[in-house]
């Protein structure tokens, strides 16, 4: 294979739901890196297969760094803000084990039962309101929001004006700076006042880990704290609930089993994880930095290559059965949250969070149901994220 395989249009032509298009599992076999052209920036190269994918995910052969600067293939015309995402390593290996400390495993295990606070006062406010209700603007959005903003120490009356950022950060009609900006100078203020008053919330710890090592830049806090977490622990939960809990509503025997036996919901999420892609394109191109073989064809030094983590998912070279739920899997070593350095920061988080609310569906809503079908969802458009924006449910 050269580079002058046919050039593919890209993303795909995918259909609204949680499906993902067949071209991928037919360029895992028959073209397994293939060149595409996004709406815009240069063609690039297209990884579906799940060791091409972790090659150029962890191989330093291939950049992030090197990305910058150059005409990225991306979707819509304003380059997406990066923060820690654009860094290599030393620097991003820097960043990521100081934000490590402040969000530790026993930091979000402590959250756990706050999550679940929060979760059911939502329900809560579903049931008093009475059947049927909007899942997505009743539960699946306020729900991760308040429990990032409790994390980050963010005042509740402020807490709606981070879903007007989180949208706008997603959103690939809109310039994703004039938003990123407007949170950067929010959560700017929010670190000054922690440096005149210390807090132990996660914004506190990342603030501490600044001053009294000298080492996060104010860029750097801001944009893991502003940008990293909150899109990992919003836009990745409130979007993901609604998929989560449509694919079981509309697959009985998924939902009779996890009715059946609630210790298979941290099995389920994970495998839901890897079925229902959050994005079904591809981002954030790595650059080759020399020549590198995948699957046969050379990728020469300044190409970009797009990994497609929902191809690698499916791939029947690493998991059986591929296209079909299993939440009894053994093993699923899914990426649906990246691998190697720029594995997502908060995925742990995310991972309790989804767990969480699908305790809390599962309890509380022992008859839900789709309240009118598929007339009842409607899907997001517009957004580098896919999932619905209304699930009408009855109960």
């Amino acid at each position: 294979m050269t580079i002058d395989q046919e050039i593919r249009r890209y993303p795909f032509a995918e259909k609204p739901g949680i499906d993902i298009d067949p071209a991928y599992a037919e360029l895992r076999a028959t073209e397994p890196l293939a060149r595409v052209k996004l709406p815009y920036g240069e063609v690039s190269w297209l990884a579906t297969r799940y060791e091409d994918v972790k090659t150029v995910l962890t191989d330093p052969r291939f950049s992030r760094a090197a990305a910058q600067g150059k005409d990225q293939p991306r979707t819509r015309e304003e380059m997406t803000y990066e923060g820690i995402i654009g860094l290599d390593p030393p620097d991003h290996t820097r960043l990521r084990k100081l934000a490590g400390k402040a969000l530790t495993a026993r930091r979000v295990n402590e959250m756990r039962e706050g999550a679940q606070r929060i979760a059911g006062e939502y329900v809560d406010a579903m049931l008093a309101a009475g059947s049927p209700g909007d899942l997505v603007e009743q539960f699946a959005l306020p729900y991760p929001i308040t429990v990032i903003c409790e994390l980050l120490g963010v005042p509740f009356e402020d807490r709606a004006q981070f879903r007007i950022w989180t949208e706008g950060l997603t959103n690939t009609t809109a310039d994703p700076m004039v938003f990123a900006e407007q949170l950067f100078g929010y959560m700017g203020k929010l670190v000054a006042q922690r440096r005149a008053e210390p807090t132990d919330d996660l914004l506190g710890a990342l603030v501490k880990a600044r001053d009294e090592g000298d080492r996060l830049t104010e860029q750097e806090l801001l944009s893991i704290a502003g940008v990293g977490l909150l899109l990992t622990g919003v836009e990745t939960v409130s979007t993901h609930i609604p998929n989560f809990v449509y694919a079981l509503l509309t697959r009985p025997e998924l939902l009779a089993q996890l009715r059946a036996d609630r210790t298979l919901v941290p099995a389920a999420v994970e495998e839901l994880l890897r079925m229902i892609p959050l994005n079904p394109g591809a981002m954030f191109p790595r650059y080759a930095v020399e020549d590198v073989e995948l699957s046969g064809v050379t990728v020469r030094a300044g190409e970009p290559v797009l990994v497609s983590l929902p191809g690698a998912n499916r791939d029947p070279e690493i998991f059986d059965n591929p296209e079909s739920f299993d939440f009894r899997r053994e093993q699923n070593p899914h990426v649906a949250f990246g691998h190697g350095p720029h594995h997502c920061l908060g995925a742990q988080l995310a991972r309790m969070e989804l767990q969480v609310a699908l305790y809390t569906v599962l309890d509380r809503f022992p008859e839900l149901r789709l309240a009118d079908g598929d007339a009842g969802v409607a899907w997001k458009s517009g957004l580098l994220v896919r999932g619905p924006n209304k699930l009408m449910v009855a109960w």
